[in-house]
């Protein structure tokens, strides 16, 4: 009968055992490594975009039982009651939270369509009109514009002229080219000027700018060329979701009552 008893008993005992030991993938030193550990990274690695592929639970595992063996080591050196640890944990937790913060806000106040729309047309809206394929010759003084001027009436070539005397490290190497652009891609004198001219002419006097006296002729016109909206959807989600949390944030700061 006290012999029943033991082995009934035994195997009660270990129907308990065998599902708290299945949560558990190790034991280190006596000490049992949770499953949720596991879970735990695996969801982290999803949230950066890095899904976890059969082939990667080996390693995690791996990794989380590394994690515990070092972790015993470093509490058996009591680094876990030291200044700079608790420290650190502060600033880690802090940055935890503002990051989950952050993110529930951005869950609660999430980008639509409608201002991914709205966003768009503005950009339409300020980048429509016409786009100038143009050259142009940067140099100090205005005499030696006027000089550049004269030498091209008399049918010097504008590229050579360019590739000589501009200042502009940027398009002078390539004979004055500027490539297609709106007019509002610069400086307002600069666009003033241009807007001014058709295609094939040129400048009758040298414009000034901030950043000395231009030359320029107009080699093309043509419509603006934008984006499709569905191209730079992306882009947009991103750029209003940045603008929502710098406004929430700022919203905070100007509510907090700070002494």
């Amino acid at each position: 009968m006290k012999q029943a008893f033991l082995t009934a008993l035994a195997a009660a005992t270990l129907a308990v055992a065998l599902p708290v030991a299945a949560q558990n993938v190790a034991i280190v030193n006596g000490k049992p490594v949770p499953k949720a550990r596991i879970d735990m990274l695996e969801q982290q690695l999803a949230k950066s975009g890095r899904p976890v592929t059969p082939e990667m639970q080996g390693q995690i595992r791996d990794e989380v039982i590394a994690r515990e063996i070092f972790m015993q080591e470093a509490q058996k050196r009591r680094l876990d009651v030291t200044a700079d640890y608790r420290a650190q944990m502060e600033l880690a937790r802090q940055t935890i939270l503002i990051r989950e913060l952050f993110a529930d806000q951005q869950k609660k106040n999430p980008v639509t369509d409608a201002d991914i729309q709205a966003e768009y047309d503005k950009f339409v809206a300020a980048n429509g009109g016409k786009e100038f394929k143009a050259r142009h010759i940067l140099v100090e003084t205005e005499d030696d514009a006027k000089k550049i001027i004269g030498d091209l009436k008399k049918g010097q070539k504008f590229e050579d002229i360019a590739k000589k005397q501009s200042k502009d490290p940027g398009s002078g190497a390539n004979g004055g080219d500027l490539d297609w652009a709106a007019p509002g891609s610069y400086v307002p004198e600069f666009a003033e000027a241009l807007g001014k001219l058709k295609k094939g002419e040129l400048t009758a006097e040298p414009v000034k700018s901030q950043f000395g006296w231009h030359v320029i002729r107009v080699d093309d016109i043509r419509d603006a060329q934008l984006p499709k909206l569905e191209d730079v959807r992306p882009q947009i989600a991103k750029q209003l979701q940045e603008q929502k949390l710098a406004e929430f944030q700022e919203k905070l700061r100007k509510s907090a009552k700070i002494k």
